[in-house]
């Protein structure tokens, strides 16, 4: 249980850090770590705090593999990453069978305090592995991307019945699943806000055109149509859009001499990049994909002290669209015309910037673990509980 991993002590952000034997968290992510820096990495590596946190990645597949194996990297203190390498070109029963070994090889698989899972799909490997807490970080609806597995949904079904404790990331979410377990919990995204604050103190060039930017992933979810639209409008603006691009073709998206693709950058670097731009975007595509997002560049960005302008992705009206610095456009007139009242509101005397640090000031990802861990911890003891109580009748 949470309150037997030993003696503890503070951090200089307040934040509890173990120092005993730690219980062991598992998780089975389809997000790559080093990938972009999102909610597992926020999430998990708070836990890890106070727990041995373990992150089994997808596997690795390699020409001409002769033995299947796990490659292990300590990435912070009590934080591992675990991802397999199997052979190349072997079919999913196989692959499913080659994983079931490597778990059950792989020794905190043995003794979990909790099981973390972020998609269904790794559950044909690992539904018999055992938990005092079965956690479903449900973040986003696989099932609506490209390329979605056929199985996903079914398994998804079956992560239901097994998980103790079901997380949707956000509220519309929320709304979607919380028909299908007893124990469902909406935690929208959360902020970093003193990491990203530091864009506000990074002096800026004053003699250069307007710069408007997005970061994140570029998929089936960015509205490609809509950003052409905006820069044949407005050539004397500058758009830089950094961001891996998934799923899509890099000449899908539209060239222009106004628009920069720098690729993506690690979240260490993202303040420097938001204190370059005066205008955040979130030019997303209304559709399946983004049916139930709830993006969370959307406070980085007001941290960062950027007005945004964003399509009406619902989550986003839902908890920003009433402030001033976040503009809500549906068109590409109407994407336009906000992008010119967020560059006066950047220009301003930053008065603005007093609601969003108000409304920011109760979404720190320190808040959203703790919320987190002491749901587990009521699980972990109600289900130790039962099996004390149920070893004692027989």
């Amino acid at each position: 249980m949470l309150k037997d991993v030993g003696v503890t002590d503070q951090d200089q952000t307040g934040t509890v850090v173990a120092i005993g034997r730690r219980p062991v968290l598992l998780c089975f992510s389809h997000l790559r770590w080093d990938f972009v820096f999102q909610r597992p990495q926020h999430l998990l590596s708070r836990f890890a705090a106070t727990h041995s946190v373990h992150v089994w990645e997808e596997p690795v597949f390699v020409p001409g593999l002769v033995r299947p194996h796990l490659e292990t990297r300590l990435t912070a203190p009590n934080l591992t990453l675990v991802t397999p390498h199997l052979a190349e070109g072997l079919d999913e029963a196989t692959v499913e069978a080659q994983l079931k070994q490597l778990v059950d090889s792989y020794g905190p698989a043995s003794q979990p305090q909790v099981l973390w899972y972020y998609t269904p799909m790794m559950l044909p490997f690992s539904r018999h592995l055992e938990a005092d807490c079965v956690v479903y970080d449900c973040m986003d609806e696989l099932a609506n991307f490209r390329f979605a597995p056929p199985r996903l949904l079914d398994l998804e079904s079956e992560l239901f019945d097994k998980a103790d404790l079901v997380f949707t990331g956000g509220h519309s979410l929320y709304e979607a699943k919380r028909s299908r377990h007893a124990n469902v919990h909406p935690f929208p995204s959360s902020v970093d806000i003193a990491h990203f604050a530091r864009a506000r103190g990074i002096e800026r060039e004053t003699d250069r055109r307007p710069t408007l930017g997005f970061y994140g992933v570029l998929d089936e979810r960015f509205d490609i149509d809509l950003l052409a639209a905006i820069a044949d409008a407005r050539p004397e603006w500058r758009f830089i859009m950094v961001g891996p691009v998934v799923k899509i073709a890099a000449d899908e998206l539209p060239k222009r001499k106004n628009i920069v693709y720098p690729g993506a950058a690690t979240y260490d670097e993202l303040p420097a990049l938001l204190a370059g731009w005066d205008v955040a975007l979130m030019p997303f595509a209304i559709n399946d994909a983004t049916r139930f997002i709830s993006p969370t560049k959307t406070p980085e960005y007001l941290a960062a002290g950027k007005p945004v302008v964003s399509t009406p992705v619902r989550d986003v009206i839902r908890h920003y669209g009433r402030l001033q610095g976040v503009k809500i456009a549906s068109t590409p007139q109407e994407f336009v015309a906000g992008c010119e009242a967020a560059l006066e509101l950047a220009a301003s005397d930053g008065d603005w910037l007093g609601e969003v640090d108000q409304a920011l000031s109760v979404m720190s990802w320190n808040t959203t673990q703790r919320r987190m861990a002491g749901l587990i911890e009521q699980v972990v003891e109600a289900n130790q509980d039962a099996a004390v109580s149920a070893g004692a009748v027989a």
